[in-house]
């Protein structure tokens, strides 16, 4: 008898996503109109900032705010344990990335390393907050010192918090994925969120061709949101509160299971953050016993993944500028366990999974 699947990640949409989808379908208007905006004026108001841009992904998101900031020809320090993307945003738009490393726990930058990698001349600091883990304010505070721009990768961090302020609404701009996997979803998309009027109405320009009004005043490209990606972003924003505590219920569940197992450090939190748990991604501490873990968990029917990438270890990568060894970037890559995480996933899910990867450690 197959045993039962217990997938990695489902996304949370239902009836009420295809209800306001057939709404656009009574239009007729498919394309970027009235419910991407409507969408866009949800994320704005629901974190607290200026502008909401609706971007096709947040790898455009990305890629639209670097060309507005001009970043042809400049180096940008960026997290090297993240997915490519992060770094291919900034070479699309003409920028040279240098790869610095993370901390071990939270997987995150740090204000110290954000020191080391800078040289002068740079402009622009792209951080990652990675699995919906806040960075620290003092990386902020430390590139603001610098007199760096921070153009923060917020892929998974929707919803997150320091203290009682959102991801978001810190940095000088922020840049958000809808993809399956994370915490609300549109399929793909991406939303750009800043309090800068300026770039922000370049933004916009840029991701619709150039145009201003009816005159194309830049080279821009096509990276709007359609209206039916919109309908359901407007959907998902009633529930994003409702997931990030289901969410964290869950994660707090394998804190619990996983503390009890030697050789597994569980997922980072702190409690001036509301993180988002977008991945569950803990350490295992035993070299070497990462894929066997998750070869066991894969026999069972249970899906897992890898944490993200160390980006110089890929080949399109290995001769990019790089600060340091990158030690860190490397165990996580070779080491970090992601567990999955929905809400479907049961605590008996939990109980099976967490004891599968008891067993495995002490065989």
């Amino acid at each position: 008898m197959t045993k039962k699947l217990i997938p990695l990640a489902v996304p949370d949409i239902g009836e009420n996503e295809i209800e306001l989808i057939k709404q656009v379908f009574d239009t007729n208007f498919l394309t970027e109109g009235k419910f991407t905006a409507d969408f866009e004026t949800e994320v704005a108001n629901y974190l607290g900032v200026k502008n909401a841009i609706a971007c096709t992904s947040c790898t455009t998101a990305l890629h639209t705010v670097f060309e507005c900031l001009d970043i042809k020809g400049k180096e940008v320090i960026v997290s090297d344990y993240t997915y490519p993307a992060s770094a291919e945003a900034i070479i699309l738009a003409g920028g040279i990335p240098v790869l610095a490393d993370v901390d071990l726990e939270s997987m995150n930058i740090t204000a110290d390393i954000l020191e080391e990698s800078y040289s002068e001349g740079m402009t622009v600091f792209e951080p990652i907050s990675w699995a919906g883990v806040p960075l620290e304010s003092n990386v902020y505070k430390k590139a603001k010192e610098l007199g760096l721009i921070v153009v923060e990768d917020a892929a998974c961090s929707i919803g997150a918090q320091i203290n009682s302020e959102f991801v978001g609404n810190i940095a000088d701009f922020s840049c958000f994925s809808f993809h399956p996997r994370k915490v609300i979803t549109t399929g793909e998309g991406g939303m750009i969120t800043t309090n800068n009027e300026e770039i922000a109405s370049k933004c916009r320009s840029y991701k619709h061709f150039g145009a201003v009004g009816s005159a194309f005043e830049m080279i821009g490209t096509n990276y709007k949101l359609s209206n039916v990606l919109g309908a359901i972003g407007i959907e998902q924003m009633k529930k994003i509160e409702d997931i990030i505590k289901t969410r964290n219920e869950k994660a707090k569940i394998y804190q619990e299971m996983l503390n009890g197992i030697d050789g597994i450090k569980p997922a980072y939190s702190k409690k001036e953050f509301r993180q988002t748990f977008q991945s569950y991604t803990c350490y295992v501490e035993k070299e070497g016993m990462r894929d066997k873990i998750r070869k066991k968990l894969s026999d069972e029917n249970i899906q897992s993944q890898i944490g993200t990438y160390s980006l110089h270890l890929e080949p399109a990568y290995r001769n990019m500028k790089k600060v340091g060894n990158l030690e860190n970037s490397e165990k996580l890559f070779y080491n970090a366990l992601t567990l999955p995480l929905h809400k479907n996933l049961t605590y008996d899910d939990q109980q099976r999974i967490c004891n599968i990867i008891k067993e495995t450690i002490n065989e």
